[in-house]
Parts: C-alpha cells; structure tokens; sequence
C-alpha cells in the first residue's frame, strides 16, 4: 500500500476543515427576520422571578417604520421576538438603553419605572438590555424591583440604527411615526427630570 507523505496528509485536512467552515458559514435565505445571535437558554424560573410586563406587539397589519424598521430582538419576558418598530408604532416611546454591570444604569431605572407608572398609556417605556447575557438582566432586574418592560439586544444593533455612542445609560425618545426625536447621553436624574426632558422633546405630559 503506498502511504500519503505526512505534508500531503497535514494539507488535506486543513483543506477538509477550510471547506468545513465554507459551508457553516454560507448565507441561508429566509424570509424571517433574523436574530442577531443566538442567546443561551434562560430558566422560566428566571423570568418568573423578574415577572417583567409583557413586551408591546404590533397590531394586525402594521409596519414599522424610522431606523428601528427590520430589527428583530427578545423580549426578555417570555423570551419571545418582538419585530420592534411595528410593536412601537403609533405612540411615542422612551427606549431605555442600559446593561447588567452599569452602575448608573442601575440608579435610573428605578425612576424610569416611576415615570412608567406616572405616565401611563401616554408613552411607551421599554428597557433595552445591551449585552447578551439574558439572565443576568433578569437578575438585575429582580433584584432592582424594576418589572417595565424589556427586549435583548445583545449585538447592539438597536444603538447603531439610531446612530448612539457606545456609552450607557442612554435614552432615545421616539416619535409615534418611529423617527428619533433625541438620544439622550446621560443618566436622569429623578422622575421629574424624566419627565420634563420627554415633554420638551414630544409633548407628552406627566
């Protein structure tokens, strides 16, 4: 039997593996909107602790529009995807930009809670959790008393579409028809100051 010299053998499998990962990574076509990654399983029991309300979800037949159009994410609630601007469309909304191991983020989103509360159905206030560990954010959460709302973006893709700096905490404030009316790079202060930067920004009183 004549035996493959050993450089031969070496190229053959590195030629093997190249082809290997070629297919892994070729584009699948889909006509669903893709996650940005894939996220470890979280345990119900996680989301039963945090019992967050529940994401809003788009009405029958409505399109989103604005920079958000086409961005799948999670809703950190149930673990469900929320196509995001059909789910704000229609109303003004504060999308609340925060991560598990931020300091000032864990300050504010008590008062965003407040403001929630304060303002009721005028505005929709929704958490965007910007790193991929899901149960850490539910963690926070819990353990914050914080139950708004909240989605995973775990690749950032929520900040790049309305063109924010790679800071948190970060507010952007949207108009019903989805445009961007402020990103707001800062930590509030208190309730008042929430409310008095949103309805500068899109009228709404609270």
């Amino acid at each position: 039997m004549t035996r493959i010299p050993v450089p031969a053998r070496l190229a053959l499998a590195g030629l093997v593996t190249v082809v290997a990962l070629a297919v892994a990574l070729w584009p699948r076509d889909s006509d669903e909107p893709a996650l940005a990654r894939p996220t470890p399983a979280v345990a119900e029991s996680a989301r039963a602790e945090a019992a967050l309300a529940p994401c809003p979800r788009p009405a029958p037949g409505v399109v989103g529009a604005g920079p958000l159009a086409g961005i799948a994410t999670l809703c950190l609630s149930d673990g469900r995807p929320v196509d995001l601007a059909a789910a704000l469309a229609g109303r003004p909304a504060l999308l609340n930009l925060w991560a598990y191991w931020c300091g000032p983020c864990a300050q504010e989103l008590p008062y965003l809670s407040q403001y929630a509360q304060r303002a009721g159905d005028a505005i929709t206030v929704l958490t965007v959790h910007s790193d991929p560990d899901e149960a850490k954010a539910l963690s926070r959460l819990a353990g914050l008393g914080v139950r708004l709302p909240g989605v995973l973006d775990p690749d950032a893709a929520i900040r790049t579409a309305v063109g924010a700096p790679a800071v948190l905490p970060i507010s952007v404030l949207l108009r019903p028809d989805g445009s961007v009316a402020e990103v707001v790079v800062r930590a509030f202060t208190g309730v008042d100051d929430i409310a008095d930067t949103v309805s500068a920004r899109l009228g709404v009183a609270a």
